[in-house]
């Protein structure tokens, strides 16, 4: 059985840091694990994934450069280090994994592929 719990998420001012945990268990390490997020009104976005058997990591264009995804396979935790905060990343977090690697190696993160999801957490920038 798989479970993900996800914690980090609060209320920062634009520019600031936060670092989103994801705590999987039932899993092994050759699921995809990703993150996504969805705004208020808008579609569910794929943020990041990473596959660690072959250290590939994806970001949305979006994010690059500001987030980094990172995984812990001793703790099977996933992590999502998000720098220089800005009001348009306020969402609900999701923490995301899949049985196969398949949905890792897209240019772009479907939510349809990935089979098992978190209960999400909060993350609001304010400027």
């Amino acid at each position: 059985q798989v479970q993900l719990v996800e914690s980090g998420g609060g209320s920062v001012q634009a520019g600031g840091s936060l670092r989103l945990s994801c705590a999987a268990s039932g899993i092994n390490i050759n699921y995809c694990m990703a993150w996504f997020r969805q705004a208020p009104g808008k579609e569910r976005e794929g943020v990041a994934s990473i596959y660690t058997v072959i250290g590939r990591t994806t970001y949305a264009d979006s994010v690059k450069g500001r987030f980094t995804i990172s995984r812990d396979s001793a703790k099977n935790t996933v992590y999502l280090q998000i720098n220089s905060l800005k009001p348009e990343d306020t969402a609900m977090y999701y923490c995301a994994a899949a049985p196969s690697s398949l949905p890792c190696t897209r240019s772009s993160l479907s939510p349809a592929e990935f089979r098992y999801w978190g209960q999400g957490t909060q993350v609001t920038v304010s400027s």
